[in-house]
């Protein structure tokens, strides 16, 4: 009766694989220290922490008065070059190669600073770079930043989205396979979790002699943790 119940446990193991304890740790799938590239003193704050932010949004600026009149400016002197610069085209086969030249080139340089002008403008507007949330301010109006510094303006991450970073012993790193379950519970919670292994990270820690692990999940809050057992496929 022993050997039966020995090879049926047997089969069950080699049916579903073998446990492995790991623990973990909740972060957002993305996360980013936004800051501005530009130097000067933040105008407008247009969000706070908790924030809910699209891709593109305006988070905040810094004064930029001079910078649009800069723009205004090299914008006229294109105008101005461009009507001239038309006038050229239409007598070019009339008149003299070098002086056609001139007036393509102050046309193409007038393009280029403008272009130039425009990006200088952008550096003074910090925008959100994904869909998310606001999680941490670090600035407010009348601040001096500095390019030179890189200053965090803002730390945003992903609203509901998560990964759980896994860390299981490193002699299982031959046993533990993208696609396994992940059967979990976390830390003051009763209830119990299942995903996948999307990720395995490459190395293991010399610290802990742990490996890594990634599992992706939704609506929890980041800075948790919890344990459970990676089920293998073997």
């Amino acid at each position: 009766m022993k050997k039966i119940i020995l090879i049926n446990l047997l089969f069950v193991i080699s049916l579903f694989g073998e446990s492995i304890y790991a623990t973990f740790d909740v972060t957002a799938q993305k996360s980013a220290k936004v800051a501005f590239s530009n130097s000067g003193i933040v105008n407008e704050i247009f969000v706070d922490i908790g924030s809910i932010v699209n891709k593109g949004d305006t988070l905040a600026t810094l004064k930029n008065d001079d910078v649009k009149a800069m723009l205004g400016i090299h914008e006229t002197s294109l105008t101005y070059a461009k009507k001239d610069y038309d006038r050229q085209v239409k007598v070019k086969k009339i008149i003299d190669d070098a002086k056609f030249d001139k007036y393509e080139s102050i046309y193409e340089t007038a393009k280029a600073q403008v272009i130039y002008q425009k990006a200088i403008l952008d550096k003074t507007i910090l925008k959100a770079p994904f869909d998310g949330i606001v999680i941490s301010k670090k600035i407010e109006s009348g601040d001096l930043v500095t390019a030179q510094q890189g200053k965090t303006a803002f730390e945003l991450q992903n609203k509901n989205e998560r990964k759980l970073i896994l860390q299981f012993d490193q002699k299982y790193y031959k046993n533990v396979k993208i696609g396994d379950t992940f059967s979990y519970k976390i830390d003051g919670d009763a209830s119990s979790y299942t995903g996948k292994i999307v990720k395995i990270y490459p190395y293991a820690d010399t610290n802990t002699r742990k490996i890594k692990a990634e599992v992706f999940t939704e609506n929890i809050i980041v800075g948790l943790f919890g344990d459970g057992y990676i089920t293998t496929q073997e």
